[in-house]
């Protein structure tokens, strides 16, 4: 990896460490720096993101004992009152987690689901704090480096589905004077195709909205393709023909970088 853990301040250490105290007689499996601290890429004013891994079927009694008592802990300690204090946004995001990752039904029109970056969050660009047991390895025997081919296949033919659909619908928005909606087709149909992109190239994506220059020109090594990205959103008049045009972009980009798997 490129990148080190790093906290931004020395509440954000104290904090993190508190929850690996704070967990690690339970029955848990793992503790897990995730996002930007993991990634050295954090502020001060950046969230401490954490993940506790559970095992799949840890009895309910027990599941709920662990949120029940994580957020009594979080209310009242001091060292939680001390990184609210660190940064203007500063705070604790801690997700339990049983690491089942399956694909989820989505809407035609929201843009990307979540399944790949689930995946990186918890097992990519991770750092483990406290690791009790193999499940943490076992998950990425299964899903590292990548995910089997053939739900690559049908993920890469789904994702182009929507994307297209997304952009197919811009003109028509555009005719109808409708150019706000049209732009959010636009928008999301631009996340799928970076969603398109990184599955494509079998990599697990950070991000459909941040780091787009370090995934795209440093990750996947396409300092061209980003510079086109840049341009996307140029829009000189909202009101006119531009979105359609930058639409018909958006369908090149996906047609050359992330064909049909059959293509």
């Amino acid at each position: 990896m490129p990148w080190q853990a790093a906290y931004p301040t020395p509440e954000h250490r104290n904090a993190a460490l508190a929850i690996v105290e704070h967990f690690a007689a339970g029955p848990v499996e793992a503790v897990l720096l995730t996002n930007s601290c993991a990634r050295g890429k954090a502020t001060p004013d950046s969230c401490l993101d954490m993940a506790v891994l559970i095992r799949p079927g840890l009895p309910l009694a027990d599941r709920l004992g662990l949120g029940q008592s994580w957020e009594v802990y979080h209310e009242t300690d001091e060292v939680f009152r001390a990184l609210r204090s660190a940064g203007q946004y500063s705070e604790v995001h801690l997700d339990i987690v049983e690491g089942a990752f399956a694909p989820e039904p989505r809407d035609e029109a929201a843009g990307p689901d979540g399944f790949e970056l689930e995946i990186w969050n918890l097992l990519v660009y991770s750092r483990p704090l406290l690791i009790h047991g193999d499940y943490l390895e076992q998950l990425k025997q299964q899903w590292l480096p990548y995910y089997a081919e053939s739900l690559r296949r049908e993920r890469l033919e789904m994702v182009r589905r929507y994307c297209l659909n997304n952009l197919h619908h811009i003109p028509g928005y555009v005719a109808r004077g409708l150019h706000f909606q049209a732009f959010d087709r636009l928008y999301n149909a631009y996340r799928e195709f970076l969603q398109a992109l990184f599955i494509a190239r079998r990599t697990y994506p950070i991000a459909y909205n941040k780091w787009i220059r370090e995934q795209v020109a440093e990750i996947l090594v396409l300092p061209d393709l980003y510079a086109q990205l840049t341009h996307l959103f140029e829009i000189r008049r909202f009101e006119g023909t531009e979105l359609s045009e930058r639409g018909k972009a958006v369908e090149r980009l996906l047609e050359t970088y992330a064909p049909a798997p059959d293509a």
